[in-house]
C-alpha cells in the first residue's frame, strides 16, 4: 500500500510541477517499483512490448493522413464546396464549420489536428460573416473535439489496444454518437443564427457548386476509402491508417499540386512529433500499468466499489466527475491508459458493456480537449485566432451543456453506440 501512495503521490507532484506526462509516468512506476521486487530488464522489456502492436501501429497513419490534409489542400477543397452549398443559408458559415469538423474528424483521428485544420480557414470567415471572435473559437474548438469521437479515433484504438477489444466495432459504435453530437451543434449553429439574425455568404451558381464539388471529390471520397475498407473486411483500421495516408499524399502531389517539399518535411515533422508524444505516453503507462497489476491495485479497487455501492448510476456518474477532473489535468492518452486498467473488474462487475463504455469514456475526453488549464483545443485555436486562452475559454463555456445532452443520450440510450457495433 505504501508503494502505491509513493506511486500516485510521486505521479502528482510532477505533474504539478510541469514535467510531461509521459516522464512523470515514467519515473513514478520506477521510484514505486524500486520499493517492491524487480528488475529494470523487465521493465525495459514491458515498454518495447506494449509497442510491438499492429494495432497501434494504425496511430502514425491516421496522424499523417490528417496532417497532410490539412497542408496539401484536401481540407481547404472540402471547405470551399461545402461553402458553395450551404454558406448562403442564414447561418451558413457556421454549419460548413460543423460540417468540415465532422468530414475531417473521419480522416484524422485527432481533435488538435480537426480544430487546427478547420480552425484556419472558418474563424476567420465566421469573424467577416459578423460572427463575435469569441463564439468563433468556442464553435471551432467544441466541433474540433469530433476528431476523436467520429472514427477513426486514436482514443478508441488505444482503448482496444489496453481492453483487447475489437477497434473495428469500437469504430463502428462512434459513428452514431459522433453524428448525435454534430446534430446537437449544428442546429444550435442554425438557431443561434437566427436569434442573432445572421445572414449567410453570397449565393453561388449551380456551376459553381459542382466545380467545386469535384475539385472536392478527392477528399469526400477519403473517409470512403477508410471506413468503408474497414467496415467491408477489405482492410484492417492499421492497414486502411497506411491506406489513407498513401491516398492523401498522392492527391496533395499529382492532383492538386500543393505540397511542396518543405510542407512534406512539415508535415512528417509534424506526425513524427505528435507519434513519438503518444508513444512515449503509452510505453510509459504501461509500466504504470505492470505497477497496478503486480499490487493487484485494480482488484482492491473493484471490491472496495462493490462495498461501497451496489448502484450502477452512481458509479458511472462517479466516473464520469473523475474524468473531468482528471482532464482538467491530464491528456486524454494518459487519462485512458491509467484508469482503464483499474475500471475494466468493475464494469464486468456492475455489467456494463465494454463497447458502450467506450464511447463514454470516449466523450469525456472530449471534454478534455476543450477544459483548462491543458486542454489541447484551447490552446490550438488561442494560436490560430491569436487571442489568449481566457477567450477562448469564455466562446467554449456554452458548448458544455450541449456536449453534455449528446454524453447523456449515449449513457442512457445503450442502443447509440451499439447498434452498428454488433
Amino acid at each position: 500500500m505504501n508503494a502505491t501512495v509513493v506511486l500516485f503521490g510521486t505521479f502528482a507532484l510532477l505533474c504539478l510541477i510541469r514535467v510531461p506526462i509521459a516522464v512523470s509516468l515514467g519515473v513514478a512506476s520506477l521510484i514505486a517499483l524500486h520499493l517492491v521486487d524487480f528488475t529494470l530488464y523487465t521493465v525495459i522489456q514491458k515498454m518495447f512490448s506494449a509497442l510491438n502492436s499492429a494495432t497501434l501501429m494504425a496511430i502514425p497513419g491516421f496522424v499523417f493522413a490528417g496532417a497532410i490534409m490539412s497542408k496539401g489542400g484536401l481540407s481547404n477543397h472540402l471547405i470551399s464546396a461545402l461553402r458553395a452549398w450551404v454558406g448562403h443559408m442564414r447561418g451558413g458559415v457556421a454549419v460548413v464549420t460543423v460540417l468540415a469538423c465532422m468530414i475531417f474528424a473521419a480522416i484524422s483521428g485527432s481533435s488538435p489536428a480537426t480544430a487546427a485544420a478547420i480552425g484556419a480557414i472558418m474563424i476567420p470567415a465566421m469573424v467577416e460573416s459578423g460572427y463575435s471572435k469569441r463564439y468563433a473559437m468556442g464553435l471551432v474548438a467544441a466541433s474540433g473535439t469530433l476528431g476523436i469521437l467520429i472514427p477513426p479515433s486514436i482514443p478508441l484504438i488505444i482503448y482496444g489496444s489496453v481492453a483487447e477489444e475489437s477497434v473495428g466495432k469500437l469504430f463502428s459504435a462512434g459513428i452514431i454518437p459522433g453524428l448525435v453530437l454534430g446534430g446537437i451543434l449544428l442546429v444550435s449553429a442554425v438557431i443561434y443564427a437566427r436569434i442573432k439574425n445572421f445572414g449567410g455568404l453570397p449565393r453561388e451558381s449551380m456551376q459553381e457548386r459542382w466545380r467545386k464539388t469535384g475539385k472536392a471529390i478527392w477528399g469526400f471520397l477519403l473517409p470512403v476509402i477508410i471506413l468503408g475498407g474497414i467496415y467491408s473486411g477489405a482492410v484492417t483500421p492499421t492497414e486502411a491508417s497506411i491506406v489513407a495516408g498513401a491516398y492523401g499524399f498522392l492527391v496533395s502531389v499529382l492532383v492538386y499540386r500543393e505540397m511542396t517539399w518543405k510542407g512534406f518535411l512539415e508535415v512528417l515533422r509534424e506526425s513524427i512529433n505528435i507519434t513519438a508524444m503518444i508513444f512515449l505516453i503509452i510505453a510509459s503507462a504501461t509500466v504504470f500499468g505492470m505497477f497496478l497489476t503486480t499490487e493487484q491495485v485494480p482488484q482492491d479497487f473493484a471490491q472496495w466499489i462493490e462495498s461501497s455501492t451496489s448502484n450502477k448510476w452512481l458509479f458511472i456518474l462517479g466516473v464520469n466527475i473523475m474524468f473531468f477532473i482528471l482532464g482538467m489535468f491530464l491528456e486524454s492518452v494518459a487519462i485512458i491508459l491509467i484508469t482503464l486498467p483499474i475500471l475494466l473488474p468493475v464494469l464486468a462487475l456492475f455489467h456494463i458493456n465494454v463497447i458502450q463504455f467506450a464511447i463514454i469514456m470516449t466523450m469525456n475526453m472530449e471534454f478534455a480537449m476543450i477544459t483548462p488549464p491543458v486542454g489541447l483545443n484551447l490552446f490550438v485555436v488561442s494560436g490560430i485566432a491569436r487571442e489568449k486562452i481566457g477567450e477562448v475559454v469564455k466562446g467554449v463555456v456554452p458548448f458544455y451543456g450541449l456536449m453534455l445532452i449528446a454524453l447523456v443520450l449515449v449513457i442512457v440510450f445503450p442502443g447509440l453506440s451499439l447498434t452498428l457495433a454488433k
